[in-house]
């Protein structure tokens, strides 16, 4: 291979093989800020402080061969950053429906698999909608990048000594040292999914676990012995159109202090709440609320924090049966940390990384497999990702509101997100158009749940 190219890592070509027209494997998020950003200034921002990652200058070649990164000879920031109006009122609605047309189009593979959308005056500010392909990085490494645009993280009078050899191929701004610092600082004090995620991989811990009865083949065997999730409104034929919908802002003390009547996590009380949703949108539906098994496939960051920075993907999978049939908010809460913190207990998450990085390395007809095999197990992927909890400014704009969402591979439908940033925390639900086209009533009752959880915990009710 040239010694410009590149081969994608077995675990990057895995979630680059699950595109498929039903199923993009984007990241998309939302970006809201409260004052007017210039589409060249963004342009000049990206080119700065983006474009120093080669990842954002590189495209896939070979996809159905042996995969690699090329720089794009024809690279043109102008390709991938537009900007664009809402129609109508210009509300929150008319910026749904865009970002869901855009979470339903693919990315173009002849070129770097990003792209941009500066939406003009929103509520007197400005939106960024951001499309990222999978293969470039998890959600932990993306949030990062975009966090690598903040005025408080980067000194443009530093930018002629920019680059610098990460020693696998690849480029890494000496700028970005600080800002990982910076920004590990603040992913320390928010909770993750799975406490001990990063850890999963340790040779030695994995030892602790298999003389624990929690071994590696223990694991593989839960994960082929899982039924396939109950038939209901979430599982079905699959459309190439998407929803998307989310939250208004929860105080993430709040949330803390719930959990601290019970001794639960934030990631307990967020997940017994969408639980709860997912209970009232079937029960709304004629649907049963009992009896039926609904899992989420939940990612575990499996690197250090320290180098989240680096792009790729550094994550496992398990897999969470949520507990849909109990209707009392507190026995649900209680239910849901009792199963989580059985997860955390498992190898599973390392498991499924394996999986995939040889599933990647191999034919690809042995991933399709695999990922129809995982794909019948769940109706779900729930995320968790724990933003700055301070305010960020890009270009003197402060940052408001951030949402971001993962892709659903296989026949996995529903994309439910949870993201944390400067002390608050939003829910954000994606759809198939033809199984649930109207994801803002899942995202009502996430908020109408999390409304009767609070008054329950915090008035004195809860034993």
């Amino acid at each position: 291979m040239a010694a410009d190219r590149e081969p994608l890592d077995g675990a990057d070509v895995a979630w680059l093989r699950m595109e498929q027209p039903t199923n993009l494997m984007m990241i998309a998020g939302v970006l809201i800020f409260d004052d007017p950003l210039q589409i060249d200034t963004l342009k000049e921002i990206l080119a700065e402080r983006m474009l120093i990652y080669d990842r954002f200058r590189q495209r896939v070649r070979n996809r159905r061969g042996t995969p690699y990164w090329e720089f794009d000879p024809h690279f043109d920031i102008d390709l991938h950053v537009h900007r664009t109006a809402l129609p109508g009122a210009g509300g929150k609605p008319e910026l749904q429906e865009l970002s869901s047309d855009l979470m339903s189009t693919p990315l173009d593979f002849s070129k770097p698999l990003w792209q941009m959308h500066l939406v003009e005056n929103y509520n007197g500010g400005s939106v960024v909608i951001v499309r990222m392909h999978h293969c470039i990085g998890d959600g932990i490494a993306l949030i990062h990048v975009m966090i690598s645009l903040a005025d408080e993280y980067f000194d443009p009078s530093r930018v002629p000594s920019l680059a610098e050899d990460d020693g696998r191929g690849g480029r890494i701004s000496r700028l970005l040292r600080p800002i990982t610092k910076a920004v590990t600082s603040t992913l320390d004090t928010a909770e993750a999914i799975v406490d001990e995620g990063v850890s999963l991989l340790n040779p030695r811990h994995l030892l602790k676990r298999a003389k624990q009865g929690m071994s590696i083949g223990a694991a593989t065997s839960r994960l082929l012995l899982l039924p396939p999730d109950s038939d209901t409104v979430f599982r079905g034929p699959l459309s190439a159109n998407k929803r998307a919908a989310w939250s208004a802002p929860i105080p993430l003390p709040t949330i803390k202090a719930i959990g601290h009547r019970v001794d639960a996590k934030i990631n307990d009380v967020l997940v017994s709440v969408a639980t709860g949703a997912l209970r009232r949108y079937l029960q709304a539906h004629d649907a049963p609320g009992e009896d039926v098994h609904i899992r989420a496939v939940i990612p575990v960051n499996l690197r250090p924090l320290e180098k989240a920075h680096e792009l790729g993907n550094r994550f496992g999978l398990v897999f969470l049966t949520l507990p849909i049939g109990i209707a009392e908010p507190q026995a649900r809460l209680m239910e849901v940390k009792r199963r989580m913190d059985r997860i955390k207990g498992s190898s599973e998450a390392g498991v499924i990384f394996g999986l995939l990085q040889v599933a990647g390395s191999g034919p690809e007809e042995v991933q399709e497999q695999l990922v129809d095999m995982l794909g019948a197990k769940a109706s779900a992927v729930l995320t968790n990702v724990p933003g700055p909890q301070e305010e960020l400014h890009i270009a003197g704009s402060t940052l408001t509101n951030v949402m971001f969402w993962v892709p659903r591979a296989g026949t996995v439908s529903l994309g439910l997100s949870i993201l944390s940033y400067n002390r608050q925390v939003q829910f954000g639900v994606a759809t198939d158009a033809a199984l649930v086209d109207d994801p803002d009533t899942i995202v009502q009752a996430f908020e109408d749940e999390f409304e009767a959880l609070k008054r329950q915990f915090l008035s004195g009710k809860a034993s």
